[in-house]
């Protein structure tokens, strides 16, 4: 799997560390059911995801990257700091 490196260009994905998935973090100040939700429970779904990367062994960025779990095609990468929710 190769990953496009907004920085750095389309490298291999051996030179990324996986994250988890990219979620919007709760808007809660407190502890309750939103963060709850946020820290425990995942889908495992089949499709479109958007998942959180560092560029571990190169630039160091994270990044969003956009794939198909099922046909394991990387769709984009973006900086997850200018990322879309």
């Amino acid at each position: 799997m190769r990953i496009p490196c907004p920085i750095c260009g389309t490298r291999d994905r051996r030179e990324f560390t996986y994250v988890g998935a990219a979620l919007p973090r709760p808007s809660d100040e407190e502890w309750g059911a939103g963060w709850d939700d946020y820290l425990h429970n995942r889908e495992n779904p089949a499709g479109e995801t958007r998942d959180l990367w560092q560029h571990e062994a190169g630039c160091g960025a994270w990044l969003v990257v956009t794939r198909n779990t099922v046909s394991h095609a990387v769709l984009g990468a973006e900086l997850a700091r200018g990322a879309t929710a």
